[in-house]
Protein backbone atom coordinates (compact mmCIF):
# COMPACT_ATOMS: atom_id res chain seq x y z
CA UNK A 1 0.00 0.00 0.00
CA UNK A 2 0.90 3.23 -0.68
CA UNK A 3 0.57 6.92 0.59
CA UNK A 4 0.53 9.90 -1.27
CA UNK A 5 2.25 13.42 0.71
CA UNK A 6 -1.13 14.77 1.64
CA UNK A 7 -2.37 11.14 2.81
CA UNK A 8 0.73 11.00 5.08
CA UNK A 9 -0.06 14.57 6.77
CA UNK A 10 -3.81 13.82 7.61
CA UNK A 11 -3.09 10.33 9.07
CA UNK A 12 0.27 12.14 11.35
CA UNK A 13 -2.71 15.20 12.17
CA UNK A 14 -4.80 12.41 13.09
CA UNK A 15 -2.38 10.05 15.25
CA UNK A 16 -1.52 13.20 17.01
CA UNK A 17 -4.45 14.14 17.96
CA UNK A 18 -5.16 10.36 18.91
CA UNK A 19 -2.66 11.15 21.67
CA UNK A 20 -4.06 14.10 23.22
CA UNK A 21 -7.32 13.49 23.83
CA UNK A 22 -6.28 9.96 25.27
CA UNK A 23 -4.92 10.87 28.56
CA UNK A 24 -3.34 7.19 28.59
CA UNK A 25 -1.21 8.02 25.39
CA UNK A 26 -0.81 11.24 26.52
CA UNK A 27 0.34 11.25 30.07
CA UNK A 28 2.75 7.84 28.49
CA UNK A 29 4.01 10.00 25.27
CA UNK A 30 4.50 13.17 27.79
CA UNK A 31 7.08 11.38 30.28
CA UNK A 32 9.00 10.16 26.96
CA UNK A 33 9.16 14.28 25.76
CA UNK A 34 9.72 16.35 29.33
CA UNK A 35 12.12 19.17 28.76
CA UNK A 36 14.68 19.83 30.77
CA UNK A 37 14.50 22.26 33.66
CA UNK A 38 15.46 25.16 32.53
CA UNK A 39 19.02 24.57 34.56
CA UNK A 40 20.52 22.41 37.32
CA UNK A 41 20.10 25.43 39.76
CA UNK A 42 16.25 24.81 39.58
CA UNK A 43 16.27 21.07 39.45
CA UNK A 44 18.27 21.34 42.45
CA UNK A 45 15.92 24.08 44.40
CA UNK A 46 13.25 21.40 43.04
CA UNK A 47 15.15 18.24 44.32
CA UNK A 48 16.02 19.67 47.38
CA UNK A 49 12.19 20.64 48.37
CA UNK A 50 10.88 17.47 47.47
CA UNK A 51 13.58 15.47 49.78
CA UNK A 52 12.77 17.58 52.64
CA UNK A 53 8.76 17.40 52.54
CA UNK A 54 9.40 13.55 52.48
CA UNK A 55 8.17 13.66 48.50
CA UNK A 56 11.21 12.23 46.70
CA UNK A 57 10.98 8.94 48.80
CA UNK A 58 13.79 6.61 50.06
CA UNK A 59 17.13 7.91 48.41
CA UNK A 60 20.77 6.87 48.55
CA UNK A 61 22.72 10.12 47.68
CA UNK A 62 22.41 13.76 46.91
CA UNK A 63 22.23 13.82 42.81
CA UNK A 64 25.53 14.41 41.87
CA UNK A 65 24.89 17.48 39.51
CA UNK A 66 23.19 19.17 43.19
CA UNK A 67 26.40 18.39 45.25
CA UNK A 68 27.63 22.11 44.63
CA UNK A 69 24.05 23.32 45.34
CA UNK A 70 24.23 21.34 48.32
CA UNK A 71 27.44 22.93 49.45
CA UNK A 72 25.90 26.55 48.74
CA UNK A 73 23.17 26.41 50.44
CA UNK A 74 25.05 25.40 53.81
CA UNK A 75 27.96 27.31 53.43
CA UNK A 76 26.20 30.21 52.20
CA UNK A 77 23.62 30.73 54.81
CA UNK A 78 20.18 30.09 53.72
CA UNK A 79 21.12 26.67 55.63
CA UNK A 80 21.22 28.87 58.85
CA UNK A 81 18.56 30.42 58.49
CA UNK A 82 15.85 28.11 57.50
CA UNK A 83 16.91 26.25 60.74
CA UNK A 84 16.70 29.88 62.50
CA UNK A 85 13.05 29.90 61.50
CA UNK A 86 11.92 26.17 62.78
CA UNK A 87 13.75 27.32 66.08
CA UNK A 88 11.23 30.17 66.72
CA UNK A 89 8.25 27.96 65.05
CA UNK A 90 8.81 25.89 67.57
CA UNK A 91 9.75 28.19 70.55
CA UNK A 92 6.90 30.29 69.62
CA UNK A 93 4.89 26.83 70.37
CA UNK A 94 6.81 25.88 73.49
CA UNK A 95 5.66 29.05 74.56
CA UNK A 96 2.05 28.27 74.48
CA UNK A 97 2.18 24.94 76.54
CA UNK A 98 0.75 24.63 79.90
CA UNK A 99 3.48 23.24 81.77
CA UNK A 100 2.90 21.20 85.19
CA UNK A 101 4.75 20.62 88.07
CA UNK A 102 5.96 16.87 87.55
CA UNK A 103 8.65 17.13 85.43
CA UNK A 104 6.80 15.29 82.55
CA UNK A 105 6.60 17.36 79.96
CA UNK A 106 8.97 16.60 77.24
CA UNK A 107 11.21 17.46 74.28
CA UNK A 108 12.86 15.19 72.53
CA UNK A 109 15.60 15.96 70.18
CA UNK A 110 17.43 14.06 67.50
CA UNK A 111 21.62 14.56 67.74
CA UNK A 112 23.64 13.99 64.75
CA UNK A 113 22.09 17.40 62.35
CA UNK A 114 19.58 18.36 64.58
CA UNK A 115 21.88 19.19 67.83
CA UNK A 116 25.62 18.39 66.39
CA UNK A 117 26.80 19.07 63.10
CA UNK A 118 28.94 16.82 60.78
CA UNK A 119 28.91 19.13 57.83
CA UNK A 120 32.96 19.36 58.02
CA UNK A 121 32.80 15.36 57.65
CA UNK A 122 30.33 15.52 54.51
CA UNK A 123 32.86 18.22 53.32
CA UNK A 124 34.77 15.97 52.99
CA UNK A 125 32.29 13.36 51.53
CA UNK A 126 30.67 15.31 48.31
CA UNK A 127 28.14 16.97 50.41
CA UNK A 128 25.79 13.93 50.26
CA UNK A 129 26.69 12.64 47.29
CA UNK A 130 29.14 9.93 48.18
CA UNK A 131 27.74 6.72 49.31
CA UNK A 132 27.50 6.62 53.14
CA UNK A 133 30.00 5.11 54.99
CA UNK A 134 29.55 3.32 58.30
CA UNK A 135 33.12 2.78 59.14
CA UNK A 136 34.27 6.16 58.13
CA UNK A 137 31.38 7.92 59.26
CA UNK A 138 32.14 6.29 63.10
CA UNK A 139 35.63 7.35 62.94
CA UNK A 140 34.45 11.08 63.12
CA UNK A 141 32.02 10.35 65.56
CA UNK A 142 34.33 9.32 68.49
CA UNK A 143 36.72 12.02 67.44
CA UNK A 144 34.17 14.07 69.33
CA UNK A 145 34.55 17.60 67.56
CA UNK A 146 30.65 17.98 66.05
CA UNK A 147 30.22 21.47 67.02
CA UNK A 148 26.45 23.01 67.68
CA UNK A 149 24.33 24.86 65.54
CA UNK A 150 23.53 28.37 66.49
CA UNK A 151 19.55 27.41 66.42
CA UNK A 152 19.67 24.36 68.37
CA UNK A 153 21.52 26.43 71.18
CA UNK A 154 19.14 28.42 71.04
CA UNK A 155 16.23 26.46 71.10
CA UNK A 156 17.48 23.96 74.06
CA UNK A 157 18.15 26.88 75.85
CA UNK A 158 14.62 28.36 75.55
CA UNK A 159 13.10 25.02 76.17
CA UNK A 160 15.22 24.37 78.96
CA UNK A 161 14.39 28.29 80.20
CA UNK A 162 10.85 27.10 80.08
CA UNK A 163 11.08 24.19 82.22
CA UNK A 164 11.01 21.81 79.43
CA UNK A 165 11.92 17.84 80.51
CA UNK A 166 14.71 17.51 77.90
CA UNK A 167 15.40 13.97 76.41
CA UNK A 168 18.03 12.79 73.77
CA UNK A 169 17.16 9.90 70.84
CA UNK A 170 20.09 9.09 68.76
CA UNK A 171 20.68 6.17 66.31
CA UNK A 172 24.23 6.23 67.98
CA UNK A 173 25.46 3.21 69.14
CA UNK A 174 25.38 2.50 73.18
CA UNK A 175 29.41 2.05 73.18
CA UNK A 176 29.56 5.96 71.47
CA UNK A 177 27.83 6.99 74.76
CA UNK A 178 30.84 8.49 76.62
CA UNK A 179 32.06 10.53 73.60
CA UNK A 180 28.58 11.67 72.78
CA UNK A 181 27.53 12.94 75.85
CA UNK A 182 31.07 14.68 76.44
CA UNK A 183 30.77 16.48 72.65
CA UNK A 184 27.73 17.10 73.80
CA UNK A 185 28.90 19.80 76.42
CA UNK A 186 31.72 20.33 74.72
CA UNK A 187 29.05 22.13 71.87
CA UNK A 188 27.00 23.63 74.86
CA UNK A 189 24.05 21.46 75.64
CA UNK A 190 23.63 20.57 79.47
CA UNK A 191 21.09 19.23 82.10
CA UNK A 192 19.51 16.60 79.52
CA UNK A 193 17.33 14.03 81.45
CA UNK A 194 18.35 10.87 79.29
CA UNK A 195 20.50 9.86 76.65
CA UNK A 196 18.62 6.98 74.29
CA UNK A 197 21.02 5.21 72.06
CA UNK A 198 20.79 2.08 70.24
CA UNK A 199 21.60 -0.65 72.31
CA UNK A 200 22.13 -4.52 71.68
CA UNK A 201 18.81 -4.87 71.16
CA UNK A 202 18.18 -2.28 68.52
CA UNK A 203 20.30 -3.04 65.95
CA UNK A 204 19.05 -3.95 62.27
CA UNK A 205 15.74 -1.71 63.33
CA UNK A 206 14.50 0.80 61.30
CA UNK A 207 14.98 3.81 62.46
CA UNK A 208 11.42 4.80 62.55
CA UNK A 209 10.99 1.56 64.50
CA UNK A 210 13.69 2.18 67.19
CA UNK A 211 12.41 5.51 67.87
CA UNK A 212 9.45 4.83 68.39
CA UNK A 213 9.58 2.28 70.27
CA UNK A 214 11.94 4.16 72.60
CA UNK A 215 9.39 7.18 72.86
CA UNK A 216 6.63 4.85 73.29
CA UNK A 217 8.95 3.84 76.53
CA UNK A 218 8.60 7.61 77.80
CA UNK A 219 5.18 7.49 77.40
CA UNK A 220 4.52 4.75 79.49
CA UNK A 221 6.48 6.27 82.16
CA UNK A 222 4.06 8.88 82.32
CA UNK A 223 5.39 11.69 80.27
CA UNK A 224 3.74 13.81 77.47
CA UNK A 225 5.99 14.53 74.48
CA UNK A 226 4.81 17.74 73.51
CA UNK A 227 7.62 18.92 71.02
CA UNK A 228 9.88 16.41 68.95
CA UNK A 229 12.90 18.00 66.99
CA UNK A 230 14.91 16.12 64.34
CA UNK A 231 16.70 16.48 60.92
CA UNK A 232 15.10 13.09 59.76
CA UNK A 233 11.25 12.25 58.94
CA UNK A 234 12.28 8.79 60.71
CA UNK A 235 12.83 10.92 63.50
CA UNK A 236 9.08 12.03 64.06
CA UNK A 237 7.07 9.87 62.59
CA UNK A 238 5.64 6.39 63.53
CA UNK A 239 3.98 6.14 66.86
CA UNK A 240 4.37 7.50 70.32
CA UNK A 241 4.57 10.91 68.49
CA UNK A 242 4.88 14.41 70.09
CA UNK A 243 2.38 16.88 69.83
CA UNK A 244 4.19 18.97 67.54
CA UNK A 245 7.32 18.19 65.54
CA UNK A 246 9.48 20.18 63.69
CA UNK A 247 11.51 19.08 60.78
CA UNK A 248 14.84 20.56 60.70
CA UNK A 249 16.73 20.77 57.32
CA UNK A 250 19.16 18.42 55.83
CA UNK A 251 19.13 18.09 52.50
CA UNK A 252 23.05 15.65 52.90
CA UNK A 253 21.19 12.45 53.38
CA UNK A 254 17.98 10.18 53.90
CA UNK A 255 17.55 7.70 57.08
CA UNK A 256 14.61 5.23 56.83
Amino acid sequence: MTFSRSSSITFFILALFAVLINPAISSRASSFTKPPLSSIASYCESWRLAAETNNAGTWKVVPSQCENYVKNYISEGQFDKDYDLVASYAIAYAKTVKLGRDGKDAWVFDIDETLLSNIEYYKAHGYGSQPYDNTLFNEWVVKGTAPGFDASLRLYKALKKLGFTIILLTGRDESQRSITEKNLRDAGYFGWNRLLLRGKNDQGKAATLYKSEQRSKVVKEGYTIHGNTGDQWSDLQGFAVAARSFKVPNPMYYIP
